[in-house]
């Protein structure tokens, strides 16, 4: 075994053992610190809570989000009847046979990177979630602000990324390089994005959905205030 075989290898196990540590000891003494509100959540919630804290940390490679990736699919089993969900699943096996052929083999680095700038939506998605656990008001303007983020920012890194994605990948269909990679390689390559952007666009809808609905509820209270005070903007 060479020297960057090992070294991949135990950046993926220092990842998963340091998201286990995150998940089991750091998140609940953090959280409890920065929200006072923490303490008074059920243990469902806090597993919850704790589950979405650490994502947004490990995505600095490959190696390490795959160390996430096992982590949290670790976490989603063993506590399958509080956070269990079948499309998380899908997609943290569907990524990470695709990341085990750029670890093992070395290709497609720059891809593999590059789908993992979709996780810059995950803070605002989490976030979104931190504040319904909390009790937030729907309509308070923190919540609101952060649905209209993670609505426009899920929708630049995981949608509008995907006619020029797929557009590279037809372009370099049938080059030397794209031959050399083998079927087995070709095919996962198609197949893992296309399952991904998939489930991408069904979240999308689903958030896009969510987000005109608050939209529209606010238009319809404000319009209700003004009629109360004489005024019809």
């Amino acid at each position: 075994m060479d020297t960057n075989t090992i070294l991949l290898i135990s950046t993926c196990f220092a990842s998963f053992f340091t998201f286990q540590v995150i998940f089991h000891v750091v998140s609940y003494w953090f959280s409890a610190k920065i929200s006072p509100g923490f303490n008074n959540l059920n243990f469902k919630k806090k597993i919850e809570w704790n589950s979405r804290g650490d994502p947004s940390l490990g995505k600095v490679n490959v190696a390490i989000a795959s160390g996430y990736l096992v982590s949290d699919l670790l976490i989603l089993i063993w506590y399958w009847k509080v956070i269990g969900d079948k499309y998380f699943v899908i997609h943290h096996c569907t990524a990470l046979y695709a990341y085990h052929f750029i670890l093992k083999d070395g290709v497609l680095v720059y891809i593999g990177n590059f789908r993992l700038l979709a996780e810059l939506s995950s803070p605002f998605v989490n976030q979104r979630w931190f504040f319904e656990a909390l009790k937030y008001p729907k309509f308070s303007k923190a919540n609101v602000i952060n649905g209209i983020l993670m609505t426009v920012v899920f929708f630049i890194v995981r949608i509008a990324s995907i006619p020029p994605f797929y557009g590279y990948m037809y372009s370099v269909f049938g080059t030397e390089a794209y031959v050399r990679l083998g079927f087995l390689i070709q095919f996962s390559w198609v197949a893992t994005c296309v399952v991904l952007d998939v489930m991408n666009v069904m979240w999308m809808i689903k958030i896009s959905k969510g987000c005109i609905k608050v939209i529209s509820l606010l238009r319809q209270e404000k319009a209700r205030k003004s009629l109360q005070n004489g005024k019809l903007d």
